[in-house]
This record gives structure tokens, C-alpha cells and sequence, in this order.
């Protein structure tokens, strides 16, 4: 595989299968545990704990497998790596009234086509719940049209103590979901779904991660099987589904395409680009005034939302892009935000018009 025109994908796949299994084995857990939303991250999350396990049985046989996890015990020893990705892994799909039957069903079909245990969580009462309490302290009803990000937070943050709960009580290592476009710009909830004891797919940018699902979708790697379940995936609009049905929401009206934010992290964070530079990269590629919108919301997004890069768990290193703060990518938790070199690009575009 290493001369094949998937390389990168291979690669990808078999490294993150095995820092999988060698944090498992050196943690002693008992497994792993996926909040499983019917999305991208999730899908890729889960299907990489599959992954391991076959990719790990082909490697170091029956024995050896069992001999590198000889700390678990289980009433019948697994004699394959599909009695073992039962044992290991666990999803949950945690609705809410802003939940789809798509991603409903999405979620259910991948976790039986993986073989791992599937539960529902109705986590829509404790969000209530939460609201009415808040609700009766401050003397208001809150809504939509004045506290979005707060009414989108509280769902995400409601699934975490669920699924905190359920991997104690299997003694198996959380999962978190989130990649790294999300953590260029901080679209992600923390105490949400930045829940986790490692984050696998932190230091990876959502182009190739979806674009791996697709090949996953129809090839898989080398010894191991396509998972066609991931076209109901696949041919979705990346969502939180955090807000009403009708409003349509989807990542990428929120924030911007994902191949333009990766593009642009990619020459302001590893390049060390300006926004100006950025916009003279990239100008013959975009619709002038949108590129200049887009970059002053990434520059202003990734300012303020350090402390987030700041909280997220241990991820794995992949290449030379990673974001983590601990260990890879320093930035002030508090800065000026680039201002004048965003003014910079205003004066810029004001000239060429």
C-alpha cells in the first residue's frame, strides 16, 4: 500500500489505529466510547476503533493480540476481531427535538455494519431542564431570535455527563470528536464535544477527513473491507443540528467553506502568512469581497477562541499542521486579534476597488 494511489489514506489509517491501540493497552482501559451524532467526526471516530482491531488481529495473530490486552476479562474470550470490536467499542446517538431521523438512522446503521454495542440517549429533557432552570433565576424566557449560541451550547453540554457516565461504568476510555478546522476557529463546544479522554482526530483537517469517508465508503484499506453504511454520511451537509429543523443549518454557512478555512490556517498558522498575503494568495481563486470576509472571520475566530485550543484532551501528531498548544502550536490565550494587519487588508481592498 505504500506505493498505491491511496497512501495518504492508508497511512492515515493505520497510524491512528495504532496510536488507538497502544493507548488503550497502555491506559488499561476497558475500550472506547463514541458519541455517535450521525456526522463526519463521529463516523471517522468510530470507525478507526474499528479499524484497530482488524488491522491489529492481522499483525499479531490471535495470541498476540489477546496477549497485548491480556488485563481484560470478559465471561467469553473474543476469537475474532469482530467479537473484540463488540467488546471495545460502545456508540451512543444523543437526540434532541433539533435531531434528524437522518442522522438518527445514519448513526444506528454504522454502528451495526462496525459490530459495536448501539444506545439511544433523549437527552431532550435534561436541555429543558436546564433551560426552565435558568429561565426562572433570571425572570425571562429565553429564545432563538436572543440567545442562539447559548440555546445551541446547552445541548451540546447536556450529551456530556451521559456519556461520561456510561464510559466509567465500562471502564473505557471517551473519545472526543472534534477536528482541527473546528479548533482553528473554536466551533466547537467545550464541556460538549470536546468531552474526551483523547481526541484522535483533533490534529486533522475536515477536507480530508471527509474526503477519507468517501474512500473508507467504496475501498477501505489494504486488508480490510469498504463500509458502504457511510454513504448515509457521506452525501450530508456537515451540521451541528443545534438549531431548528427549519432553519437549514449547516458548518459551512456558519462558518465558511471547510476547504477556504483550511486553506487559509494553513497559510496564516503553519505559513505564518498575513491576512494580506492570505488575500493575495488566494484572490484569484474566490469572489474578492467574500475571501476578505472569510479571512478576517478566521483571524478574528482564532484569536478569541485560544482558550479553547488551550482545553482540548491529548491529541495524536500526524504531521507538521497539528494546533495543540501543549505540545505543538504556542499562541496568547489573549491578543490584540490581528487588528491592524486586518486594517491592513481593508485599506488593500478599498485600493483595488
Amino acid at each position: 500500500w505504500e506505493t498505491g494511489d491511496s497512501c495518504k489514506e492508508e497511512e492515515f489509517t493505520r497510524a491512528v489505529s495504532l496510536g488507538l491501540f497502544d493507548y488503550l493497552r497502555k491506559s488499561h482501559s476497558r475500550g472506547f466510547v463514541v458519541s455517535l451524532s450521525g456526522g463526519a467526526d463521529s463516523a471517522t471516530v468510530a470507525t478507526l476503533c474499528t479499524l484497530m482491531a482488524d488491522l491489529a488481529w492481522q499483525q499479531l495473530g490471535p495470541e498476540g493480540f489477546a496477549k497485548k490486552l491480556s488485563y481484560l476479562a470478559f465471561d467469553q474470550q473474543p476469537s475474532s476481531p469482530g467479537d473484540w470490536t463488540r467488546q471495545l467499542l460502545a456508540c451512543v446517538y444523543q437526540s434532541t427535538r433539533n435531531s434528524s431521523e437522518t442522522t438518527r438512522s445514519a448513526a444506528e446503521n454504522l454502528a451495526a455494519s462496525l459490530g459495536a454495542e448501539f444506545y439511544e440517549f433523549d437527552v431532550d429533557t435534561l436541555v429543558e431542564g436546564y433551560v426552565k432552570t435558568v429561565e426562572k433565576a433570571i425572570g425571562r424566557e429565553l429564545s432563538w431570535e436572543t440567545d442562539d449560541i447559548a440555546l445551541q451550547n446547552i445541548q451540546a453540554r447536556s450529551r456530556a455527563p451521559g456519556i461520561w457516565l456510561l464510559a466509567n461504568l465500562r471502564g473505557a476510555l471517551l473519545l472526543a470528536t472534534s477536528n482541527r478546522s473546528e479548533a482553528a476557529v473554536g466551533y466547537t463546544t467545550m464541556d460538549g464535544d470536546t468531552c474526551g479522554g483523547i481526541s484522535p482526530i483533533a490534529g486533522i483537517d475536515k477536507a480530508f477527513l471527509r474526503t477519507w469517508l468517501c474512500w473508507m465508503e467504496t475501498e477501505g484499506p489494504e486488508g480490510a473491507e469498504a463500509i458502504p453504511e457511510l454513504a448515509a454520511i457521506n452525501k450530508q451537509q456537515p451540521t451541528a443540528e443545534l438549531r431548528p429543523p427549519g432553519e437549514g443549518q449547516t458548518d459551512e454557512t456558519d462558518l465558511m467553506p471547510y476547504v477556504v478555512l483550511d486553506a487559509i490556517e494553513r497559510l496564516a498558522i503553519r505559513d505564518k502568512l498575513t491576512p494580506v498575503e492570505i488575500y493575495q494568495s488566494l484572490a484569484s481563486e474566490h469572489e474578492r469581497l467574500q475571501l476578505v470576509g472569510w479571512i478576517r472571520r478566521f483571524f478574528q475566530l482564532w484569536s478569541r477562541n485560544q482558550w479553547k485550543r488551550e482545553r482540548y484532551a491529548p491529541s495524536f501528531h500526524l504531521d507538521d499542521e497539528n494546533l495543540d498548544p501543549k505540545t505543538w502550536c504556542r499562541f496568547p490565550i489573549l491578543s490584540g486579534g490581528f487588528k491592524r494587519e486586518l486594517e491592513e487588508l481593508d485599506r488593500l481592498f478599498e485600493q483595488e476597488k
